[in-house]
């Protein structure tokens, strides 16, 4: 996840990513009826002490604590930050650029970190029949407060309406160009980017990894997890249900918390199939079998338990919670509309290629490591699961104190 202050926190120096967040429409024209001319109408959502830091403003302005402070900060340094951002923010009409101007500048709240809200009116030149351009180059890695930022662009434009995602390799959105593959290939590798490097979710499905002896186990688990977080991400990305990052935060790591000491009772017992005679005996290349196809004699030294009863249920509510974290990391809360439920689908596609190629990758590994050296994944697998659970741990006392 990003390492980032929360709303009254000071701000800390950090090399991580970032996502800035625009809302772009059309605006009424100035010299003509109401929203019969090109000029546009842009909020942009920027971390607070990133901006503050890459405006290269005094130590006092980013590390400003509480909104009153910070409120009080952007409007003392409102010039460098207009600035700063329109220089790396753009929107032109038929080639031609048009004019920004600065007219509200508010302070929000985004998964417990602090953006500063900023309102602009592009006036642009020309006849409502054009086509407009939006660039944007805020945070770039040469400034090195942060890597690989990504605008996440909400726009209805030209008679359009659409999301996109601006990057360095691809920083500029054209209406008029039939985008919708574009979208859809955009967010699918923007939702595989956040379940990659998003370390929790990682560690969560490490800890269901460890946890499973044979193939049927990975699957029931993976679809139910797959199934809930699916459910509350596309329902609180379309605001259908709102939870507050400081209730998700804390349950995300304290799911991970569970799930790793769960695994680590498994092992102590020998619940975990860590050698040939519990995945079934014989030749190596019998239990390595067994584990990997759909059903068999891979199963415990003891009769299912308790965790075997209840490992769906549990699972599938922590998904319920994962969902609602991975709708808070795309930061779109919108009604419902086609284009963005392409966007959403598109983000949860992608969400779940990285999680079956992990899958597909990790459990054979586990699989051989337990028929091939049982002493070693039983010390491995047993260190792994209480570093996870002393994260997740660390992660829940750390959000709740912040």
């Amino acid at each position: 996840m990003l390492s980032s202050p929360v709303v009254g926190q000071a701000a800390q120096a950090h090399d991580a990513t970032s996502d800035v967040y625009a809302e772009v429409t059309t605006a009424p024209s100035s010299s003509g009826p109401e929203g019969a001319g090109p000029d546009v109408a842009a909020v942009l959502d920027l971390e607070y002490d990133l901006l503050m830091k890459s405006a290269w403003l005094r130590a006092e302005a980013y590390e400003a604590t509480g909104r009153d402070a910070q409120l009080a900060q952007l409007d003392e340094h409102e010039a460098e930050v207009d600035g700063y951002v329109t220089d790396r923010f753009a929107v032109t009409y038929d080639g031609e650029p048009c004019e920004p101007a600065l007219s509200g500048v508010d302070l929000v709240e985004r998964g417990e970190r602090a953006y500063a809200s900023l309102t602009y009116t592009f006036a642009c030149d020309g006849e409502p029949e054009g086509v407009h351009e939006v660039s944007s180059a805020l945070f770039p890695d040469a400034e090195s407060f942060v890597h690989s930022t990504e605008t996440i662009i909400r726009y209805s434009l030209d008679e359009e309406d659409g999301s996109a995602v601006l990057t360095t390799a691809s920083p500029t959105l054209t209406t008029g160009e039939h985008r919708l593959l574009r979208q859809v290939g955009e967010f699918f590798v923007l939702g595989g980017e956040h379940l990659l490097f998003g370390i929790d979710h990682v560690l969560f499905l490490l800890a269901l990894l460890i946890g499973s002896r044979r193939l049927r186990d990975v699957v029931l688990t993976a679809t139910a997890f797959t199934v809930a977080h699916s459910v509350t991400f596309l329902l609180a990305a379309l605001g259908v249900v709102s939870v507050p990052a400081i209730v998700v935060e804390p349950v995300i790591a304290a799911s991970i918390a569970v799930v790793a000491v769960v695994d680590l009772a498994l092992i102590r017992r020998g619940g975990v199939a860590l050698d040939g005679a519990a995945l079934g005996g014989g030749p190596a290349s019998g239990p390595v079998r067994d584990a990997l196809r759909w059903s068999g004699p891979a199963r415990s030294r003891d009769e299912p338990g308790a965790w075997d009863r209840w490992r769906l249920p549990v699972v599938f509510v922590f998904g319920l919670v994962h969902g609602v974290g991975f709708a808070g990391a795309l930061g779109i809360d919108a009604a419902w509309s086609w284009t963005l439920l392409w966007s959403l689908l598109s983000f949860n596609v992608g969400i779940e290629a990285v999680q079956l190629g992990i899958i597909a990758v990790v459990f054979p590994l586990l699989v051989l490591l337990r028929v091939r050296a049982p002493r070693t994944a039983r010390w491995t697998l047993g260190a792994g699961c209480a570093v996870i659970a002393a994260v997740a741990l660390w992660w829940v006392v750390e959000r709740l104190a912040f």
